[in-house]
């Protein structure tokens, strides 16, 4: 059995840009779709616990095909499992589109959630890759300047156009978005695979050799909770400003407040990350944000949500830079694609259990302890990671 080499660039097509951007439209279209999908089923009469179901139906599929997905990536490369996720873009929103139903509804989170996963996992590991160790940290700081970007350009224009036009145009024009940006596909920067020595007996490996990694394993536990207090906004947001009598326009600009401020602190991550260490900046921003999401609920305008969503937005968009770069450090190089794809199921699986324990929380006991339980949930989060400096 031959062995086999990490992943490499073409020195000549090594910049991440095209890949950053495709990425970050992607996130546009699938955020925007995400917020239309809660808005349209409480405009049906949806309960708390449904809007969780179909929030949890976005991320249900990837938790099991992230890691294979993964694989895949590593064995051809990122742009034909890119090519198929925007084209899933695509069929979800139009079928949101033509079935404004509950079950119409279920089928397009099914579609969005699951093509989104396979565009964010092989466009991550590429970006590792293109930008080599030197490039890294700047390149995934940059990408996530582009998420901040789009988390707040998907809410604020699906929320107009609801608003304007209605659902069934929204979703139609939220998957021109993918359909333009397709076009980033040619002659994009591509990865090969280096020549490999034949190695004898390997063992065929799986998620487990991985998970005995005791620094993979802190970096996807951290990653699963920066990734539960992200997910948690997008879910609890639109739940909480419906109840408090805001527009969808309204619902929009809050959640694209926390873009605003994820999309600030990035730029100034790099400046941060040479004067914090990094599990000490993981461990406080989770608890800031515990603290945010403790006083969330006492927010009943826009003028009082938003200033705490730009917080918000801040201290939870310090996470998912540190935790990608720390990903492609601790990882195996030949098997960074699985890596990738295992925190995608880690974080999918966060993201399809808990709305729907936070939906049914929230049915029987209301708004406020929803949003303390979040809080608690982040603080242990920002224990584990403080913790873990402690030992390093």
């Amino acid at each position: 059995m031959r062995g086999r080499a990490p992943l490499r660039a073409i020195p000549a097509s090594s910049s991440p840009l095209r890949l950053i951007l495709l990425l970050a439209l992607g996130h546009a279209s699938f955020g925007g779709a995400r917020l239309a999908i809660s808005l349209q089923a409480l405009q049906l009469h949806a309960t708390p616990v449904m809007v969780g179901l179909l929030m949890s139906l976005l991320m249900l599929v990837p938790t099991f095909v992230a890691v294979p997905v993964g694989r895949w990536v590593d064995r051809t490369g990122w742009v034909m499992p890119t090519g198929l996720g925007l084209a899933g873009l695509v069929a979800g929103e139009c079928v949101a589109a033509a079935l404004p139903s509950l079950v119409g509804l279920g089928i397009a989170s099914l579609l969005v959630g699951t093509a989104f996963t396979f565009a964010h996992v092989a466009v991550n590991n590429a970006i590792g890759h293109l930008a080599g160790a030197a490039g890294r940290t700047r390149a995934f700081g940059l990408m996530a300047v582009g998420f901040s970007l789009s988390a707040l350009a998907g809410p604020m224009i699906a929320g107009v156009a609801i608003d304007a036009v209605g659902f069934r145009l929204a979703f139609a024009l939220l998957a021109l978005i993918p359909v333009g940006c397709s076009a980033l596909l040619w002659r994009a920067p591509i990865v090969v695979r280096a020549a490999v020595e034949p190695s004898s007996g390997q063992p065929s490996r799986g998620v487990a050799d991985l998970l005995r990694l005791p620094p993979l394993r802190a970096v996807l536990v951290v990653s699963a909770m920066v990734s539960a207090g992200w997910d948690l906004f997008t879910f609890l947001v639109p739940l909480h400003g419906a109840r408090s009598g805001l527009s969808a326009t309204a619902i929009g600009i809050v959640a694209g407040g926390f873009g605003v401020g994820s999309a600030v602190v990035r730029v100034a991550l790099p400046w941060i990350m040479r004067r914090v260490p990094e599990w000490r900046l993981i461990g406080s921003a989770l608890v800031l944000a515990g603290i945010g999401y403790f006083a969330f609920p006492f927010c009943t305008t826009v003028g009082t949500m938003l200033p705490l969503a730009v917080a918000l937005g801040a201290v939870l968009g310090c996470g998912q830079p540190v935790v990608m770069s720390l990903l492609h450090v601790t990882a195996p190089p030949e098997r960074t694609g699985e890596a990738v794809g295992l925190r995608a199921a880690i974080t999918s699986l966060g993201q399809t259990l808990l709305p729907l324990a936070f939906g049914a929380f929230g049915t029987a006991v209301g708004m406020l302890p929803l949003f303390w339980a979040a809080a608690a949930l982040l603080g242990f989060g920002g224990g584990y990671a403080a913790r873990r400096r402690s030992v390093h």
